[in-house]
């Protein structure tokens, strides 16, 4: 045993990249696949309605599995790690997989994507445990829009109380997503825009995009990011900001009166796969590497048949070393054929 007291007991990152070259820096974990939104654009209450099964605990990864995979993933860098679902605060033992994922070498950052109608009262365990950001979905500030927006299931007081016990326990900066629908809510940015401004709230606008297959997906529907900054500069000038991190998704920009930051995510009309840095992992246990994928590699039985860590640092590095997505790239929004192929739904590996 080394008593060199320099030397680190843990195996630096290695430096893995795909097959065209982008390293695997993030890793988001779906926790488990329900919901209690019914967003018509990844969950639509036709689709999923009170019969639909949805999966069993004994389907699902256990802590204990979630981990592995995560310790492994942090082996070969990844630094970034965010709980998705479904709607993760569904899981209300989530604090002690958070403190589990706070404790591994080599992660720095521990976020959470939710639509915050449960957030108010776990805020605080939620950071003890070791969690630092959340994420808040809210498509409208219109009380009426947003219900619909929920598949008729939200309460716009809650989620607003969500995002206050958030930023009390220290879960900053809150970030806030908003999917932009030309004709359901793309009127109601600008009011959104104005009551989070001076907050310290971080808003980004999401075009569209053509995730799974329910969501009756259009071009027509997309409101291109272009137009939306065009609006926003022509009440409030902005100035374009650096990334935070190489692989950052959002095009960053600060008012000039110093009342904030927005961001414009453009998965449809700027792509950005050429710098994309993560990969998903699956409720049940599926590690996918593109948000639009079609098929990814089952983990679960590896695990399931005792792998060691040694097996399965194999089977993420080939998963990694092998993949060459791109698919926001290549995709052609104007020939509606595109759109034919089935593609795993957001709901199962989060947004």
């Amino acid at each position: 045993m080394s008593t060199d007291p320099t030397e680190s007991p843990e195996k630096a990152p290695d430096a893995i990249r795909d097959a065209l070259h982008r390293p695997l820096h993030d890793l988001r974990i779906s926790v488990l696949d329900q919901c209690n939104f019914r967003c018509p654009y990844c969950m639509p209450e036709d689709e999923f309605h009170a019969n639909y099964e949805f999966l069993k605990r004994s389907q699902r990864l256990t802590y204990d599995e979630i981990l592995r995979v995560a310790r492994v993933a942090a082996r070969l860098g990844v630094s970034k790690m965010r709980l998705t679902g479904g709607e993760p605060l569904l899981d209300k033992n989530i604090p002690q997989l958070i403190e589990g994922l706070a404790v591994i070498p080599g992660v720095d950052d521990i976020a959470l994507t939710t639509n915050g109608m449960l957030l108010a009262p776990k805020a605080d365990q939620l950071a003890a445990a070791g969690l630092h950001r959340v994420t808040i979905s809210l498509d409208s500030l219109d009380k009426d829009v947003f219900r619909r927006m929920s598949g008729d299931r939200g309460d716009l007081y809650s989620v607003l109380e969500g995002i206050a016990a958030a930023t009390a326990a220290g879960l900053t900066p809150v970030k806030i997503n908003v999917v932009v629908q030309r004709g359901v809510n793309d009127h109601t940015v600008l009011d959104l825009l104005e009551h989070f401004r001076g907050s310290g709230h971080i808003v980004r606008l999401i075009e569209f995009m053509d995730v799974g297959n329910q969501n009756g997906w259009r071009l027509d529907q997309v409101v291109p990011s272009r137009q939306l900054l065009e609006g926003v500069q022509a009440r409030w000038p902005l100035r374009r900001l650096d990334q935070n991190y190489p692989g950052e998704v959002a095009r960053r920009y600060e008012y000039l009166d110093g009342e904030g930051e927005i961001g414009f995510i453009s998965s449809v009309t700027e792509p950005f796969c050429g710098d994309c840095s993560r990969a998903r992992l699956s409720a049940d246990g599926v590690l996918y590497t593109c948000l639009f994928a079609n098929q990814g590699t089952d983990l679960r039985e590896s695990l399931r048949v005792a792998a060691d860590d040694e097996e399965l640092t194999d089977v993420l590095s080939q998963i990694w070393l092998q993949r060459g997505d791109r698919y926001s790239e290549l995709r052609r929004p104007e020939v509606a054929e595109a759109h034919v192929l089935r593609k795993v739904e957001m709901y199962r590996i989060g947004g």
